[in-house]
């Protein structure tokens, strides 16, 4: 039996690294970037928005150029965007330009994202070897999402919260260095079509819907925004339906296993990773902490999403996706209920590491959820309706609870943020348990 090649795997996982750990870096570093540039709330949640926006709208474009045009050069590519935009980042004098700068380096790593999976796809032709290299690479993602609070808040601490983009620079300068050394270029037997239209109703319904939440104070603004993003949501499914070729194709949310993951995404978005960006704030609000004691302390909501994903995949073999997806649910609203009642900080470090355990049981098995229940033909599209969802739902999550934060001081401030990220994990709970069957939901 010949051996599995681990380079290529690492080099293309390490091109992604940066992509995952930036995610957590800055969130720790939130509150110190908007002391300096003097963020209102609406800015604070537009650093991470920004960048997840640009990220979701670009992945379906970066996807059919990268099989038009080389996978490794979409890769490649991309690196040389985040860099440049790391660097931007770094070099910020207020907030528009440090959101510019967000959405390119967001631009830039669904090239990066991209063109990672489908050459680790190709590299990789046998089966056994492609989930051994995507189950590297995903130990790799999660090692990054670990780190990344504490290294964020470190370096904000000793170096300035600049230097989390800066420290960049480097690393794209190895990454871009690496791959063409061990990857060969791939490019796909036949292209898939660009759709501009798609891709500008998709970013015009996520942009107004985030805009609305963060700002939408006078009924007349919510219900102008709520008007537009319906406006522009209806038009994307009307689009969708009548390309040959769609991006995006609305009939596979007409199957009640694959509504059920699409809520199931959105709500560990919103239970769990958005509530990530709030943490930071809430540990320097309620408990005087430095950023990198904050950095420190988000280990206990980030170290489980690395250690606890095997038992997720024994437990899914065992039990089944229905009673796993709805149990990790129950878990991560329990979490961020014991959040939301003024904690102590015992009760803080224990109510985050609740909310780690629920997501790593879900998180890790969503993904092959979505492979397996969707019509083997459309496997590909259910895989691109999984990215956005997850991506999309982690931005409107982010401004939703955003929108919660009560103007109090203390603690107080933040329960509000917390019980609606409870009540979106009861709701993905209630779907896992009534939409997916018992007997048919198994790995």
């Amino acid at each position: 039996m010949k051996s599995f090649r681990r380079t290529p795997a690492l080099a293309l996982s390490f091109a992604g690294f940066l992509t995952q750990l930036d995610v957590t870096a800055v969130v720790v570093a939130l509150p110190t970037i908007g002391d300096d540039l003097g963020f209102g709330l609406a800015a604070y949640a537009w650093t991470m928005d920004a960048y997840s926006l640009a990220f979701t709208a670009t992945l379906l474009a970066a996807g059919a150029l990268a099989d038009r045009y080389g996978r490794r050069r979409a890769l490649l590519v991309g690196n040389l965007l985040f860099a440049g935009a790391s660097l931007a980042c770094g070099l910020a004098w207020d907030g528009p330009s440090l959101w510019a700068a967000r959405a390119a380096q967001g631009f830039g790593a669904a090239f990066v994202i991209t063109g990672s999976i489908a050459l680790t796809a190709s590299a990789y032709p046998d089966p056994a070897d492609r989930a051994r290299a995507f189950g590297l690479a995903g130990i790799v993602s999660g090692v990054a999402m670990a780190i990344g609070p504490t290294l964020g808040g470190a370096v904000a601490a000793w170096f300035g919260w600049r230097w989390i983009f800066l420290a960049n620079l480097p690393c794209c300068l190895l990454a871009a260095w690496i791959v063409p050394r061990l990857v060969a270029e791939e490019r796909a037997e036949a292209a898939r079509p660009l759709d501009p239209v798609g891709i500008a109703l998709l970013t015009l319904a996520l942009g107004i819907a985030i805009e609305t939440l963060l700002a939408g104070r006078t009924p007349l603004h919510l219900m102008i925004g709520t008007t537009a993003t319906l406006f522009c949501g209806v038009g994307l499914v009307v689009q969708q339906r009548r390309r040959p070729q769609p991006i995006l194709d609305p009939a596979l949310l007409t199957q009640p296993a694959m509504i059920a993951v699409a809520v199931l995404l959105i709500a560990v978005s919103i239970g769990y990773w958005a509530v990530l960006v709030y943490l930071p704030l809430f540990l320097t609000t309620a408990f005087g902490l430095s950023a990198a004691q904050a950095g420190i302390a988000l280990l206990a909501a980030t170290v489980p999403m690395v250690v606890l994903p095997p038992l997720a995949g024994r437990l899914a073999m065992r039990w089944g996706w229905r009673a796993l997806f709805t149990s990790g649910l129950v878990v991560i609203a329990i979490g961020d209920l014991a959040l939301a009642l003024e904690p102590t900080w015992t009760m803080a470090l224990l109510g985050m590491a609740i909310i780690a355990t629920g997501a790593a049981l879900v998180q890790s098995q969503l993904s092959g959820a979505v492979v397996t229940l969707a019509p083997p033909a459309q496997a590909g599209m259910a895989s691109a309706l999984t990215i956005v969802m997850r991506q999309g739902g982690f931005a409107l999550g982010i401004a939703a609870l955003g929108a919660a934060l009560a103007p109090e001081q203390g603690a107080s401030a933040f329960a509000g943020v917390f019980l609606l990220a409870t009540a979106a994990s009861a709701i993905g709970a209630a779907a896992a348990l009534l939409l997916l069957r018992a007997g048919a939901t198994r790995p």
